[in-house]
């Protein structure tokens, strides 16, 4: 596992910059007995190594989500697919401004209440989207190798997080 090692100023170059710990790495501190500090270590190396597998660099993990449920939902409110992807309306905006920019939903007026709007996935849209599932579904048995036999145990334990914090 990469550790965030953070090699420090050396003293001869004129700065007042701490000792070196022994071993090249700065102490985390309390940090280090912190769940959300590693969930969010772990969500990050997840992300990047998705997008490193997938060569999607430009569609992040909430742009996945979004595609996948709008895929599975055509026609979803904007206010819904917020909701089902746990986002606030300031930052589902722009996701979804920037899947509209790259072709991949497009946006109707509702049928039913004209000051809504939903969304379906284009023709580029689903083609992307079949990609990255692809990848998606390599990378989760890759985690299901790290995870083991306690895959079930590690999402109900995550799922709580979330319902509690949420």
């Amino acid at each position: 596992m990469r550790r965030n090692a953070v090699k420090l100023a050396d003293e001869d170059e004129g700065t007042n910059s701490p000792p070196e710990e022994a071993n090249g790495e700065v102490s985390l501190g309390p940090l280090t007995d912190f769940i959300g500090f590693h969930l969010r270590l772990a969500q990050d190396a997840s992300f990047r190594a998705f997008a490193r597998h997938s060569g999607q660099r430009r569609i992040k993990p909430g742009r996945f989500a979004a595609l996948l449920v709008i895929h599975h939902n055509p026609g979803i409110s904007q206010i819904a697919l917020s909701r089902a992807i746990a986002r606030d309306k300031s930052t589902v905006t722009p996701l979804v401004q920037e899947l509209l920019r790259l072709g991949l939903v497009k946006r109707r007026q509702s049928a039913s209440d004209r000051r809504s709007v939903t969304l379906t996935l284009t023709s580029a849209g689903r083609k992307m989207l079949d990609d990255l599932l692809a990848h998606a579904r390599e990378h989760d048995r890759q985690l299901d190798d790290i995870v083991g036999n306690r895959k079930a145990e590690f999402i109900r334990l995550l799922k709580r997080v979330a319902d509690s914090l949420g």
